[in-house]
């Protein structure tokens, strides 16, 4: 039986404030019958959702570019025309772990074992990412709420953005499809110094109110924080003047924050992508919660086996939001089935046929969202 994490009226989830609960309305045919066919498929073919032999090789592959990258450049460059290609070729490396074995990982779409699954899940951990607060961030309270204004902590970035018609506009925003692209680009050093630290010492994650960790989890937050900070600062200055380290630290960290914030936000912040928001008195959803996983996300550049493999299948995002539990080793193929059954029922379903097409309907967004009475 294919998984999915459908919810239901009967089950209400959690938002923002303690006592209010979102709701999304009830499972329907279409949610039903698309999970029959996806069912279907793989009885049919065979396939396996988890533990695919594809995904252990790839996930070979990009651990043994990591370790050779950060070798190099750390032990063996001596020039900078050495030391700036491999900086960069470190940066898409720690990005191939964060979009393909931690996201599986903690999807529990790797393996149907559990502890390979948290194995896998801990490479964020090495990457400079807390995997403990990227469970509540991202597992929860995205894919709960995806695109939810208020709710969804990866479209809350801060009074200096504005994502979505239901934030409050400023008048800086007016230049925010300009200045957030070096924005982008600071994010991976916050959260590896200053935002992951933060977030544990307040229990806050955005709007929300997290359990700090405790024992296993805590030690887990400080080893991966030790490892991180050891391998990409402390180590190198061993071997290198410590200005020398700083300078190819922020290429690393930019050129990683790029690379990440760009891939998710094609995803949602773009112009073909609903933002609904609850009755506010019902605090109720109106779509059922598969229709608002489709309307809400958007794919792109689907025909790019390149893209697919380098990005773990997050240009698919409407196959993984639909089934996030199983291995985006497979959402090529079931595109086909999500989008014809979408199509059949009604259901909004968003392509850009290209990485270019949906990177420039991001800018258009992040354009109209500067406009004080554009939405």
């Amino acid at each position: 039986m294919v998984e999915t994490q459908t919810r239901s009226t009967d089950k209400p989830i959690r938002a923002v404030q303690p006592d209010i609960r979102l709701k999304f309305g009830k499972e329907n045919d279409f949610q039903v019958e698309l999970r029959r066919r996806v069912a279907e498929y793989f009885q049919s073919t065979g396939r396996r959702q988890r533990d695919c032999p594809q995904m252990f090789l790839k996930t070979a592959i990009i651990l043994a570019c990591f370790a050779a990258s950060y070798v190099l450049l750390v032990f063996v460059a001596q020039t900078w025309w050495q030391a700036l290609p491999l900086a960069i070729l470190l940066a898409f490396s720690m990005a191939a772990i964060g979009f393909n074995i931690q996201h599986d990982g903690s999807h529990g779409a790797y393996s149907r074992y559990g502890w390979i699954n948290k194995l896998a899940a801990l490479t964020s951990d090495l990457i400079g990412a807390s995997s403990y607060l990227w469970r509540w961030k991202h597992v929860v309270f995205h894919h709960t709420y995806v695109n939810v204004t208020g709710v969804d902590t990866d479209i809350e970035l801060g009074s200096l953005l504005r994502l979505t018609p239901n934030q409050p506009w400023r008048p800086r925003h007016r230049w925010q499809h300009l200045y957030l692209w070096p924005l982008y680009g600071l994010m991976a050093a916050r959260w590896h110094l200053y935002g992951d630290f933060h977030e544990v010492a307040t229990g806050l994650l955005g709007p929300h109110r997290i359990p700090r960790p405790k024992r296993w989890d805590l030690v887990v937050f400080i080893a991966g924080k030790t490892v991180s900070v050891g391998l990409l600062l402390v180590l190198p200055m061993f071997f290198h003047s410590w200005w020398i380290v700083l300078i190819y630290y922020a290429v690393v960290t930019a050129v990683l924050g790029v690379t990440l914030s760009i891939v998710f936000q094609l995803a949602h912040c773009v112009e073909e992508a609903d933002f609904p928001m609850p009755d506010p008195e019902t605090h109720r959803i109106e779509s059922a919660w598969a229709d608002h996983q489709a309307r809400s996300t958007v794919d792109f550049a689907r025909k790019s086996r390149v893209l697919a493999w380098l990005l773990g299948g997050l240009n698919f995002q409407i196959e993984h939001h639909l089934f996030p539990r199983i291995c985006h080793i497979n959402y090529p193929e079931m595109s086909r089935i999500v989008e014809e059954t979408c199509r059949e029922f009604g259901v909004k379903y968003s392509v850009h046929r290209t990485f270019r097409a949906g990177l420039q309907s991001h800018f258009r967004w992040l354009w109209r969202m500067g406009r004080p009475r554009v939405v």
